[in-house]
């Protein structure tokens, strides 16, 4: 598609967001299993190593991003947003760049920051800290959509905004059998 059919394409509603988002989460969950969970136990079983919070958290957040920003500038999808013919795009109707992928991904990890203080305002521990982000990742932060009120019709969700992308929900390919 060109430019200017993929800038005329229309925004996501707020559940198909919601359900490609979910569906992001356990395609994530293969990925922190190769790259995280394999190099950590390697280190713990053969060296006695365990790493600090801190450099877990910092390892985790890269490898996320490698893979958010790989994704997006390379096709404009992740797996996920493949699955629901879902297209980041920046506001020209091109890919966006590696610049703003890595905005976008610093600015859709904003979320984290009021997770990190309901935890410490609630002391909250395991299960309930996980729940919490769960909910609002999934959720809350898709709703970041409604508070678009410059343009309402392309409904760009806080990140996109800041980043100078937008996504697109991609039509159906219709295959016709003769």
């Amino acid at each position: 598609m060109t430019p200017s059919e993929l800038n005329a394409l229309p925004a996501p509603l707020f559940w198909r967001r919601v359900f490609c988002s979910l569906y992001e989460q356990l395609v994530l969950l293969g990925v922190v299993a190769l790259t995280f969970l394999l190099p950590n136990l390697a280190l713990g079983i053969l060296f006695g190593i365990s790493l600090p919070s801190w450099l877990t958290f910092l390892y985790l957040y890269l490898v996320l991003g490698f893979y958010f920003v790989w994704y997006w500038t390379k096709t404009g999808q992740t797996l996920a947003m493949q699955t629901w013919r879902i297209r980041l795009i920046a506001l020209n109707g091109m890919a966006p760049t590696r610049i703003q992928a890595i905005r976008r991904y610093i600015y859709g990890s904003l979320w984290l920051a009021p997770c990190i203080g309901i935890q410490y305002c609630f002391d909250l521990h395991r299960w309930q800290i996980i729940e919490m982000l769960f909910f609002v990742a999934l959720f809350l932060w898709p709703l970041s959509i409604f508070l678009d009120r410059v343009s309402p019709l392309q409904r760009q969700g806080l990140p996109d905004r800041l980043a100078g992308t937008r996504q697109v929900v991609l039509p159906t390919n219709r295959v016709t059998l003769s």
